[in-house]
């Protein structure tokens, strides 16, 4: 069976050769770390990961990204305004302003390729002229949005054994983009009409880039980062997902079952049981990371949610940090979910530096037998 055939299988609640062995991955200050662990220097950390457990790597054709851009174009130029008391006042790509650790510079906001913490200063739509300014850098025919190469990357993508996921935020992400977490909570309760035309924007915007997309190639993923929820609670309510975001989840979600994709996935951090029920009415039918300390429980959401919802992640971070049988604990704690089909087991979100390589290899081990792999 090929990764791609193995991915949608599990995800569809069918039954794969095995599970697909995905422990999470490192964040740069995790990989720091673990250099000095035991990790060699210069090696790709997975594929020392597979040789140190044991686990027999599968080669596939050469991985061809379909390479739209669904990001502003043009992109606000990134700057340091200020230096001051070890941190930075810096623009972003984005157009906010916000102040970080002189540890890091403005390239650190543009991936998450480490834990940033950032304070928010000014966002670049505080209002409807400053809406009506950043529409005109979501032209689906801008220059770049498209590669060049476009045509030949479709045709070179139907016919693979990866798995192909198209991926874009969704429209509470898009729009705390450019209004700020506070901003466009605020503008929920006093400029509704504004937010909801924010909102039909995004729509049309990314549906019509899968549009182009779908005429020529189908996907195996559909992938949506949303990232609404805090430790305990979603950040805005049922209604108003309801309102300002379901519409988009519904269309988005008819567009790519109709285009033959099996999957339309969701990335939310925080306590998303509020928002599961809303995402399974919408057409999305596996979701990550289930973060244990947000009170995610995965053993739970399958007994409320059945076969309606698939899973990616949920293996409590702290756990692998703590190793030993308090790992083992975890892993115990979601076979069942395991044995049940339709559940990609992995870190719960990035992996933190706290948990050190030793760590980090003895529970891929457990992993890898408890997925089929050993």
């Amino acid at each position: 069976m090929t990764p791609r055939e193995r991915f949608i299988r599990t995800l569809t609640f069918g039954r794969p050769d095995r599970i697909p062995f995905s422990p999470g991955g490192p964040r740069e200050s995790t990989l720091r770390a673990w250099r000095t662990q035991g990790l060699p220097a210069d090696v790709d950390w997975f594929a020392q990961l597979c040789e140190t457990i044991g686990v027999e790597t599968q080669k596939t054709r050469p991985y061809v990204d379909v390479g739209v851009d669904f990001r502003m174009i043009p992109q606000f130029e990134e700057k340091i305004l200020e230096r001051k008391d070890g941190h930075c006042i810096v623009q972003d790509w984005k157009g906010n302003i916000c102040e970080i650790s002189d540890q890091f510079d403005v390239t650190y906001l543009r991936v998450a390729k480490d834990f940033v913490t950032r304070r928010w200063i000014k966002c670049p739509v505080e209002d409807r002229d400053d809406w009506e300014q950043m529409k005109a850098r979501y032209a689906v025919d801008a220059p770049g949005r498209f590669p060049r190469d476009f045509e030949e990357r479709c045709r070179k993508l139907r016919d693979r054994d990866y798995v192909f996921t198209v991926s874009f935020s969704g429209p509470f992400w898009q729009m705390r983009e450019w209004c700020g977490f506070e901003g466009l909570c605020m503008m929920m309760v006093e400029q509704p009409a504004l937010v909801a035309a924010m909102a039909a924007f995004w729509t049309d915007f990314v549906a019509g880039c899968l549009e182009r997309i779908f005429a020529r190639v189908v996907p195996d993923q559909v992938h949506m980062s949303e990232d609404m929820a805090y430790k305990a609670h979603a950040m805005i309510s049922p209604a108003m997902t309801r309102e300002f975001c379901k519409p988009s989840y519904v269309r988005w979600a008819r567009m790519t079952r109709s285009a033959g994709c099996p999957l339309v996935g969701m990335d939310s951090d925080g306590y998303i049981g509020e928002l599961i029920p809303i995402w399974i009415e919408s057409g999305i039918n596996v979701c990550d990371p289930i973060e244990v300390a947000a009170h995610c429980d995965i053993v739970a959401f399958r007994r409320r949610f059945g076969r309606q919802m698939a899973y990616c992640g949920g293996v409590d971070k702290r756990a692998m940090a703590a190793g030993g049988r308090v790992i083992r604990r975890e892993l115990k704690r979601i076979a069942p979910v395991v044995r049940g089909g339709g559940y990609i087991p992995g870190c719960d979100h990035g992996v933190p530096a706290d948990v050190s390589w030793p760590s980090f290899v003895d529970y891929s081990r457990l992993l890898a037998r408890m997925t089929g792999w050993l």
